[in-house]
């Protein structure tokens, strides 16, 4: 397996740029600033997915899925999220590359008249040039191209023959929209990147396993790899906060058990930190920071806006559409073509009222809910349908269409006969997000009674009547149901103003200080879908990635730093994703800063004149064959420490390395396990831990004692050459040791059975080497 991303226990402590998120704004950030010369280190929430590792079947997909709402958080990051509030549900996307990995590709700009409005601020409104320039640049990545019907042997689609269908009787304007997705054979791309045609699956919503899909993994990520910076995923940013001059950077490690121990956050510096977590993320990240203290504008969490999402469907149809993806199937001959998610669209933007105006695209439904979609649909079309042509004959057409669905499965009869419908327009963009119960919330009563959604829903049954189908509205957009939405284009929350009363950032995205005037947060910055002031009518991706570009220019500008453009002629690096294990352990005891020679005293001092000393680490071995050959045992290090004699605030740890069972120099009986680390604090200030377990054969069995008690000394400094600060001893606690063989785990395993064989090649090497130096005198 290959990664752009490395391990938590490569962290530094300290960057020039920390970005939050890998959406389209924290990548094209991470890019850009990486080419400026910049040290960047991305933090990303969601796990790494490449081509081929997505879900494929519905119980895949099942593990995938999360729910957040304002009583119940999901504690797993799951590539497909989903935040329930009383009034709207919102989709996206969480893993490497954002919601690129699940959205539809659309890369439209939206009507001039949506940047006349005074929600923007006067720079963008005044200054389109600088915009245009930035929408370039993002074209220039994302290689956005239209469906090419008719050439290269890419077939006219079903759905997209009855999209023009229904533009020609509705009398609008039909087109093929440009998508993010390749269809030509071309090898390495522009990024260095080896990427293949598409092969017309439909399952981009779900992620594209056939490297066609121009997601964040495909150029902007690839490309800040290339030029250094450096990417860590499973980690959520919880705040940030100003220290020292720097920003600190606090986040939790999914995967590493440390809330077994309620253990602290860990924490990265910079002098640049962009906030990048999407529309919910971001504004989440801005709300905790600011009941840290953050000093930001009130209008934080103000005018969410679900872009005037709207889904529908067009069901058992008079003609075929074959828009249910075929994923695994889309090489056998039997199967129709289904084609990108949304290929066509009928514009229906340009009314005298920009508010009246609206953009309908045709969708696919992805193969992981293949096997659900038949009883979903009929149960719908029976519950909340609207059969748009009547008639004996024609009832009993569909009846027949809908036992073949039944029978043959979704890809015939009334399924196969599906059109799918996503509709974005312009709601009044008065959503408001808060905590509530500690977890992010979005007000927005009666949001789904605006007029402009009836409209919709009107345009969509008219849209079906011309095929002849059964309409079926939002599934939750019913009187009994409140009339909730559903939004999978999520924007605004800390929009961009003039000023501090109107907005929460500027026009670069950089976040007011306070609640009134121009006044900004040196260093601090927003770019993504949060920072927009209103809905776009059309899909939002290509105003998020050019807005970021521009700002990330005029940023740079300001620092006086060089940006190229150039690409490199070389293929995209990638870190290797070794097999291994890992397992967290806590470990707990004293030192003492007036102790610099003997360890026990050490602890005695520590203990009298409460001194505690605490870490919490998450240790993972090299590669499990590689870690067992070593002589040195290596494995890598991440995590925190808790000791009020160095600083008031838990620490952080880097450049961690663990060696387990080393044999000593002089005397080859006696063996070590060696934790070497530098801890961090809030404010940058750096000490050096040297700690060490005793594995000897002593008179008496003491094998518990050996491998449970850390003998440890902490340098005032980065590294071994500063003075000796203090000594102490740590213990592990039974109830500590009873936890910490619950953590043990393989990472990077294909399967089950790859990742019992690592734990228990790791579980035979430490019993070999326990047996070997305890017990081998007694045979």
């Amino acid at each position: 397996m290959k990664r752009l991303s490395q391990p938590i226990a490569n962290l530094k402590p300290e960057y020039d740029v920390v970005i939050i998120g890998s959406g389209y704004g924290g990548s094209i950030a991470a890019s850009r600033f990486s080419r400026a010369g910049l040290s960047v280190c991305l933090l990303e929430k969601g796990k790494e997915f490449q081509p081929g590792e997505y879900p494929d079947t519905l119980a895949e997909a099942q593990k995938e899925m999360q729910f957040n709402t304002d009583r119940r958080e999901a504690r797993k990051n799951g590539l497909y999220e989903f935040h329930i509030s009383e009034n709207i549900t919102v989709f996206k996307g969480c893993g490497l590359g954002g919601t690129s990995l699940v959205n539809a590709n659309v890369s439209i700009k939206p009507e001039e008249r949506v940047f006349e409005d005074e929600r923007w601020p006067a720079a963008i409104r005044n200054d389109r040039q600088s915009l245009e320039e930035g929408y370039e640049k993002a074209r220039e990545m994302l290689r956005p191209s239209p469906y090419p019907e008719g050439k290269n042997g890419y077939p006219e689609l079903a759905k997209s023959r009855a999209m023009k269908l229904s533009a020609q009787k509705m009398n609008e304007p039909f087109h093929y929209a440009d998508i993010n997705v390749n269809f030509e054979d071309t090898g390495l791309n522009h990024a260095g990147v080896e990427q293949h045609p598409c092969v017309n699956c439909g399952d981009c919503v779900t992620g594209c396993n056939y490297s066609a899909k121009n997601t964040l993994i495909m150029n902007y990520l690839p490309d800040a790899v290339n030029h250094g910076a450096e990417i860590f995923c499973n980690a959520e940013v919880e705040y940030v906060e100003r220290a020292g001059g720097k920003w600190v950077v606090y986040f939790e490690v999914f995967n590493t058990n440390r809330d077994k121990f309620k253990a602290p956050p860990m924490f990265v510096r910079a002098a640049n930190v962009v906030v990048a977590g999407g529309a919910l993320g971001s504004t989440e990240i801005l709300l905790r920071s600011k009941a840290k203290g953050l000093e930001v504008s009130s209008r934080l969490g103000a005018s969410f806006t679900g872009n005037g999402d709207v889904l529908g469907f067009a069901y058992n149809c008079n003609d075929e559409m074959n828009g249910i993806g075929l994923g695994k199937l889309c090489y056998e001959t039997k199967y129709k073509p289904v084609g990108p998610c949304i290929t066509g669209i009928i514009d229906m933007r340009n009314k005298q009222n920009l508010e009246d105006g609206m953009t309908v695209e045709e969708g696919s439904i992805p193969s992981p809910l293949a096997a659900v979609i038949n009883m979903s649909l009929m149960s719908l079309s029976d519950t909340i349908g609207v059969d748009t042509d009547g008639g004996f004959s024609d009832w009993m057409k569909e009846c027949s269409e809908e036992a073949e669905s039944l029978i043959r499965g979704p890809y015939c009869g009334a399924t196969s006969r599906t059109q799918t419908y996503l509709v974005m327009s312009h709601d009044d963009g008065k959503g408001r997000m808060n905590l509530k119960n500690g977890r992010l919330n979005i007000d927005w009563p009666d949001v789904g009674k605006q007029s402009i959604f009836k409209k919709v829903s009107d345009t969509l049954l008219q849209a079906t009547t011309t095929l002849g189908g059964t309409y079926i509205r939002n599934v939750i957009w019913d009187k009994l149901l409140g009339y909730d939405l559903i939004t999978v284009h999520p924007l605004g929350g800390c929009c961009m103003a003039d000023d501090a009363s109107q907005g929460v950032t500027d026009d670069t995205g950089n976040v007011f200080f306070g609640d009134t005037g121009n006044q900004t947060h040196p260093g601090l910055y927003v770019l993504d879908g949060s920072i927009i002031p209103r809905p776009l009518g059309t899909n939002p991706l290509f105003t998020i990635s050019a807005l970021a570009e521009r700002a990330c220019k005029i940023i740079l500008q300001r620092m006086e730093k060089t940006l190229s453009y150039d690409f490199l002629p070389q293929s995209a690096k990638y870190y290797p994703a070794v097999k291994a294990v890992q397992f967290t352990e806590t470990m707990r005891g004293f030192f003492s800063r007036e102790e610099k020679e003997d360890f026990e005293n050490g602890y005695r001092l520590g203990e009298q004149h409460c001194s505690p000393f605490l870490f919490t680490l998450t240790i993972q071995t090299s590669d499990i064959a590689q870690f067992a050959a070593d002589p040195e045992h290596r494995g890598y290090m991440a995590g925190t420490v808790i000791a009020p004699a160095l600083s008031e605030k838990p620490l952080t740890i880097s450049h961690g390395i663990f060696n387990l069972f080393v044999p000593e120099k002089d005397n080859s009986e006696q063996k070590r396990m060696k934790y070497r680390m530098r801890m961090n604090t809030y404010d940058g200030r750096p000490y050096y831990f040297e700690g060490y377990k005793k594995v000897e054969d002593e008179s008496g069995f003491d094998m518990w004692k050996d491998t449970t008690v850390l003998y440890i000394t902490i340098f005032d400094g980065q590294d071994t050459a500063s003075p000796v600060l203090g000594k102490g001893m740590l213990k592990i606690h039974p109830l500590d040791f009873i936890t910490q063989l619950t953590t043990v785990k393989a990472v990077n395993a294909e399967n089950k059975l790859d990742s019992l064989k690592a734990i228990q090649s790791f579980a035979a090497f430490f019993s070999d080497n326990v047996r070997e130096t305890y017990f081998s005198k007694l045979f």
